[in-house]
């Protein structure tokens, strides 16, 4: 394990990602659940504060405040082809978050949090937005993890092959893989021109 700090200033990952998969013990089992998330380098929390929410009926979110959280982020960015079943890899980049688990119950920074979910997928979209009404933000419980620590790995590149193997002739390389999106598709009762923000979203996944 080592400090985020600075690392998530100047690493794309948790900015490039949408979901994180969350692991909790539960008295009766394990369980790692995928998640959207957001999360606020100068929160509260020792090292700021990644953010997940869920129905405060959830078996995990009840469980959560106090326990030892595990917050898993990767995307995967190619598949590496190599000369020797040994050498096939992938290329990735990925960050463990290990911390306790924190009730979010300050009503400013639960709507923060809640924002930060929301424009981690949609820059800029809660402005736009109604404010979430007293049931809905009853009907949803917030957990913060601190991001002082994590273990932060990273992999680029073609593969390590034995020189022998090379001097065979077999290709060996990887294939790139990214997000992409396409075109917004509008829902059925929607009126007027895709707006500015999803427009810019989608442009910025093509």
């Amino acid at each position: 394990m080592r400090p985020l700090s600075g690392v998530f200033g100047s690493h794309p990952l948790l900015a490039d990602a949408f979901v994180c998969h969350l692991g909790i013990t539960l008295p009766d089992h394990p369980l790692v659940l995928p998640t959207a998330f957001g999360f606020d380098p100068s929160g509260p929390d020792d090292g700021g504060s990644l953010y997940v929410h869920g129905s405060v009926a959830a078996r995990w979110l009840v469980a959560s405040p106090g326990a030892q959280l595990c917050a898993t982020v990767t995307m995967l960015d190619g598949l590496v082809v190599g000369r020797s079943a040994f050498h096939h890899s992938m290329n990735y980049r990925s960050a463990v978050i290990l911390g306790a688990g924190r009730l979010v119950d300050d009503p400013a920074e639960k709507d923060h949090a809640l924002e930060l979910v929301v424009d981690h997928m949609i820059p800029g979209r809660t402005a736009t937005l109604r404010r979430s009404t007293r049931k809905e933000l009853a009907a949803t419980a917030v957990v913060a993890i601190p991001m002082r620590e994590a273990s932060v790995k990273a992999r680029g590149g073609g593969p390590g092959d034995e020189p022998e193997d090379v001097a065979t002739g077999t290709w060996g390389g990887h294939i790139p893989l990214q997000l992409a999106s396409s075109a917004p598709v509008p829902d059925n009762d929607a009126t007027g021109e895709v707006p500015d923000d999803v427009a810019a979203r989608a442009r910025s996944l093509g």
